[in-house]
């Protein structure tokens, strides 16, 4: 009888050329099961997310397939490369572990039994690990040199939170005319009108003002909306400034 196990793919978007694509990880996923004897019963793929712990849904389900009494012929999960499972050499060894609790057995295409708890094996593992941490550190390093030197050159927008009165537009900022009215109105009702912050919250959320994310004002955001030194022209990434008179707002 063949062994059962069930697969999962992981990819990030930005780095597809680096990490291949989850039809390539289907299909070599297929292929192990194939030729070691295996019936690959499910896979759970993650699109476009990083390897943290964050917004992994599949991840997530998997686990939730694997806890199911009803799955306990399930005896391997099957990933192409180690660092598809997660980068960082920490939640490398969680997952690992929580696995073991499970008794489930994990497979890689790309790598030796993994899972073995013989010494040889988990130093290679844990090393695997680290690898996949330095390229990590190096693919964010150059993200970062890439939007600073973007804000530092060339004044544009580096990446980041979508301010309220901002949208995006080939990749940098441009006025959102809707959304800078009510920013707008805040101005005026804190200098002129000499309101107080919680009595400008009050106002906007009577007029049914929508916020950033579509819920209520309070007199925190109206204090971080008059702080924003974006309104005044002022673009900041990483700790430097560019003035960007053309996103002025007050």
């Amino acid at each position: 009888m063949r062994k059962k196990i069930i697969g999962y793919c992981r990819v990030s978007t930005d780095n597809q050329k680096d990490e291949g694509t989850i039809d390539l990880q289907r299909q070599a996923l297929r292929e192990y099961a194939e030729q070691n004897a295996c019936e690959l019963v499910k896979t759970f793929e993650d699109e476009g997310v990083s390897g943290g712990l964050e917004d992994r849904p599949a991840l997530v389900e998997m686990f939730s397939y694997l806890e199911d009494k009803s799955n306990k012929e399930i005896k391997g999960v099957l990933i192409y490369k180690l660092d598809r499972l997660a980068r960082d050499l920490y939640i490398q060894e969680h997952l690992i572990k929580k696995l073991e609790s499970l008794s489930q057995e994990l497979i890689s295409t790309k790598e030796p039994d993994l899972a073995g708890n013989d010494p040889m094996r988990k130093a290679f593992r844990q090393f695997m690990g680290i690898v996949s941490e330095l390229e990590k550190a190096f693919i964010t390093m150059r993200l970062s040199g890439g939007r600073i030197n973007k804000i530092k050159t060339k004044s544009l927008y580096a990446g980041g939170g979508i301010a309220l009165g901002y949208s995006t537009k080939g990749k940098d900022l441009v006025i959102d005319e809707k959304q800078a009215e009510t920013i707008k109105q805040i101005f005026k009702m804190k200098r002129y009108q000499r309101k107080g912050l919680r009595e400008i919250a009050r106002v906007l959320n009577e007029q049914g003002t929508p916020t950033a994310r579509g819920g209520v004002w309070h007199a925190g955001t109206i204090k971080y909306i008059l702080a924003n030194q974006l309104y005044k022209g002022v673009m900041a990434y990483s700790g430097i400034e560019a003035k960007r008179a053309d996103l002025a707002l007050f």
